[in-house]
């Protein structure tokens, strides 16, 4: 795999892990703000109804202190006494609305409550007393029969507890909340962090398997979790998916074997016969069948050539080869073979370590594909760039989609359907140039030209290679 391509993955699997564990984090942070909201919305109501409740409790029994008090014409001054910070206070009310006693803090002021309940019964409301007192009171109002007649007694707790108590509620939930969610948030990411790293060892290792390293197996953790479940599954996987690779490989290679002494013998009785001399329909007869048996054996090489390629056995010999004498080669070839067309070639010397004969092959399988393209021009080119051999193999032809410019390079592919397979070759040619540069450390792509389609080779230039 390419460095630059493999760089590219690396930072996608990047860009994608953390954004799995931000999600999660994001995920988390936002269930447990919102539950947060919830509960302190539910402490918010709880705390506030039981204060409440508490200083309802206090204003009843101070109001029933007071009420026994008329009842018995004891001396109210201490019950009228204020508490800390007044916040109790009271009112005695005569049957004409009068005030006949009252606290200290209520001197002078009117009556805080206009309720007037019966004897023995009591009412509640909450307002904001008269004067200094600019905050709200719960006020309980109960009626009482005295001695002197009917009396109306006042009693008013300040709700400064309950809104203190509410509003620490409220400052407890606007700073530990986001503190809360900030802290799972955190949590939840390097925890994600932790669990996704077995997965990011089995997708690295998945990355560097293919059709020639199929033995290869992910990672299992030692978890036994379904982490350990999904790689032992997937490595089930890979062990069948190398067992029939394995076997196509072994039926690819041993039909193609078993083809080549029949087809040779196909060839010699016909070159045999072809000395013979044959009416002319019996001649034309021959004639076919030594093309046939002759594409045929192309084919059955090419099909060899690739079982080996599958195994890889492409092992070529190395030594220095010079990439313009090849393109000198077949420049020759070509203009014997189609004098019809123009060839325009620029070649510069270039000198590779590989095997000669295969990227002889290359450049051939590229050439006759080119051929079959072209209108009129065929472009040649060799050079070298940073250290690296390039040719340049081109035509006039119609350009290659963009959408097939990889799968130009599979097996049995042909884009133009309707071209007989005589004219248009069995589709693997290219995909055998490829394997045969991809043995060489080199690329092999599909690129536009101005006018037309070109495919570009690109082979590494050894340090200790140089033009003689």
């Amino acid at each position: 795999m390419p460095v630059t391509l493999r760089r590219r993955l690396s930072g996608i699997s990047l860009r994608r892990r953390l954004g799995v564990r931000l999600r999660s984090a994001l995920a988390a942070a936002v269930v447990v703000a919102i539950a947060s909201m919830l509960a302190g919305g539910v402490l918010f109501v709880t705390a506030r109804g039981i204060l409440l409740d508490n200083i309802n409790t206090a204003a009843n029994d101070k109001a029933a202190q007071i009420a026994a008090a008329l009842k018995a014409g004891t001396d109210l001054r201490t019950l009228l006494r204020p508490t800390a910070r007044d916040r109790t206070v009271v009112q005695v009310i005569d049957d004409l609305g009068r005030v006949e006693a009252a606290s200290d803090a209520l001197a002078g002021e009117t009556a805080i409550s206009t309720r007037s309940p019966g004897p023995g019964e009591r009412t509640r409301e909450q307002r904001h007393l008269p004067g200094v007192h600019d905050e709200p009171f719960w006020i309980v109002a109960e009626g009482v029969t005295t001695p002197a007649g009917r009396r109306t007694v006042l009693v008013a707790e300040s709700l400064d507890t309950v809104d203190d108590g509410a509003g620490a509620v409220i400052v407890a939930l606007a700073l530990g909340l986001p503190l809360l969610a900030l802290t799972v948030g955190g949590a939840t990411f390097l925890f994600v962090g932790r669990t996704l790293r077995p997965v990011e060892a089995m997708r690295r290792q998945a990355a560097t398997i293919t059709a020639r390293n199929l033995h290869e197996r992910l990672p299992v953790p030692a978890t036994h979790d379904e982490i350990a479940a999904l790689a032992s599954t997937m490595n089930t996987m890979l062990d069948r998916i190398e067992a029939s690779s394995a076997a196509q490989r072994r039926f690819v290679g041993d039909a193609s074997h078993e083809l080549r002494s029949p087809l040779a013998t196909v060839r010699a009785n016909a070159d045999l016969l072809d000395a013979v001399d044959l009416p002319a329909t019996a001649a034309r007869s021959v004639g076919r069948i030594r093309t046939e048996s002759t594409r045929m054996a192309r084919l059955v090489e090419d099909l060899l050539l690739l079982a080996r390629a599958d195994n890889d056995q492409l092992r070529a010999r190395r030594q220095d080869v010079d990439l313009d004498d090849l393109v000198y080669t077949e420049h020759e070839r070509l203009a014997e073979l189609h004098p019809e067309l123009t060839v325009r070639a620029g070649v510069a010397p270039v000198r590779v370590l590989g095997d000669p004969d295969a990227l002889l092959r290359v450049v051939r399988n590229l050439i006759d594909n080119s051929v079959r393209h072209a209108r009129t021009t065929i472009t040649i080119s060799v050079g070298s760039h940073d250290r690296t051999a390039e040719i340049v193999i081109g035509n006039d032809g119609p350009p290659i989609p963009p959408a097939d410019r990889e799968r130009i390079f599979d097996r049995f592919v042909r884009l133009d359907g309707s071209r007989s397979r005589a004219d248009g070759g069995s589709g693997l040619g290219l995909s055998i140039a490829r394997d045969i540069v991809s043995a060489h450390g080199g690329t092999l792509t599909a690129d536009d030209l101005d006018e037309g389609a070109a495919v570009r080779i690109r082979l590494p230039i050894p340090a200790s290679a140089s033009r003689v």
